[in-house]
């Protein structure tokens, strides 16, 4: 038997595989089309009891004092490193360096040192050059770093890295004396971690998708395999990067992290975001619902250094070997550079860490 199909079904089957198409695409980025009162109940993200921005004080962290090099490198140190007298290792702040690229009023130069599109190369590379010499005493220490792409790769690195192009990985460790493995930050969060045992070093970048990935604790098991290392034998430490204060993120990003850690919504707060003036004069933005039903300004904020914090006791640390050099990226814009402060425009900071000679 044959079928006459109406231009009105055929625009539906239409419509409906254009649909499934669209669908597939909001999967992929997390988010969900709505299907009409029912479907937006369903999907919406439960929601946390609210934090205002008040209580946030307590989550805020007090930047720690930096110190200052001979050559004029302001950097920040773990507490108690300093007495391995074999180990390299600091987090820079943007003070101390020869770029104007960013140049907040009144300094004379910053320390960026990301190869951006806004700052002269032979500048960078003078800064790194500072940096290398506040933290080792010699400039002309190797530099390794990696092209960071938000991921969970770690690479083994030697003195030759230094001068080959930089592998795509986010992550890196040696036990090669005499370099300086490096990350890259602007808001993310840097591990550092120390073997003091084997003598053995690494850096982490931890974004919030290589947090999402274990960049930490599956980093921590790779030095376990390529060096031997024990996690009784382990310390490291957190540094500076954007606090719950500042890191305001969608619920695709709760999602993610309730898929991979039982302790995932924990590390989630729930702000009050609503303009201040809209606060001090609410009659200008009167509506025709009833008073407590209008739109809330509310987002959701992730503690990175809490995951990472998380990460290193599965990996088998204690908690009195990991330290955290504190310091909001978003709140002390005149000591660290911070992309989403700055809105995208920003200067980076290094983290490296190395092994020296015995002093």
């Amino acid at each position: 038997m044959d079928f006459c199909m109406s231009s009105d079904s055929s625009i539906s089957i239409r419509v409906s595989d254009e649909l499934r198409v669209l669908d597939t695409k909001l999967r992929e980025a997390g988010l969900a089309r709505s299907r009409g009162p029912a479907a937006r109940q369903s999907n919406r993200t439960p929601r946390f009891a609210p934090a205002s921005p008040e209580e946030l004080d307590r989550l805020r962290p007090e930047s720690a004092e930096p110190a200052i090099a001979s050559n004029g490198v302001q950097w920040l140190a773990a507490s108690g490193w300093k007495r391995l007298g074999w180990l390299w290792h600091g987090f820079s702040t943007r003070r101390g360096g020869l770029s104007r690229a960013y140049r907040q009023d009144g300094a004379q130069g910053e320390l960026n040192l990301g190869f951006t599109s806004e700052d002269d190369r032979d500048t960078v590379i003078a800064n790194r050059r500072r940096l290398a010499e506040a933290i080792t005493g010699c400039a002309d220490t190797p530099l390794v770093t990696v092209r960071q792409i938000h991921s969970k790769l770690v690479v083994r690195a030697g003195r030759q890295a230094a001068a080959a192009k930089p592998a795509r990985a986010d992550g890196l460790m040696t036990d090669e004396p005499g370099i300086l493995l490096a990350v890259m930050t602007a808001d993310c969060i840097p591990v550092l971690v120390v073997d003091r045992k084997c003598k053995a070093v690494a850096a982490f970048h931890a974004g919030w998708r290589g947090t999402v990935q274990r960049i930490v604790e599956s980093g921590i098991g790779r030095m376990q395999l390529e060096f031997g290392s024990r996690p009784e034998d382990l310390t490291a430490a957190i540094g500076p990067g954007i606090g719950t204060c500042c890191y305001s993120v969608g619920d695709e990003v709760l999602a993610e992290f309730e898929s991979q850690f039982e302790y995932g919504r924990g590390l989630f707060v729930e702000v009050d975001e609503t303009d201040p003036v809209r606060r001090r004069y609410p009659t200008m933005f009167l509506n025709q619902r009833a008073p407590g039903h209008g739109p809330k300004e509310t987002r959701l904020h992730v503690n990175l250094v809490e995951a990472n914090r998380r990460q290193l006791l599965a990996a088998g640390l204690q908690p009195r070997s990991i330290r955290i050099v504190p310091g909001c990226t978003g709140c002390r814009a005149d000591l660290f550079f911070s992309h989403r402060a700055s809105g995208g425009r920003a200067g980076r900071m290094m983290s490296v860490i190395g092994i020296g000679p015995e002093r």
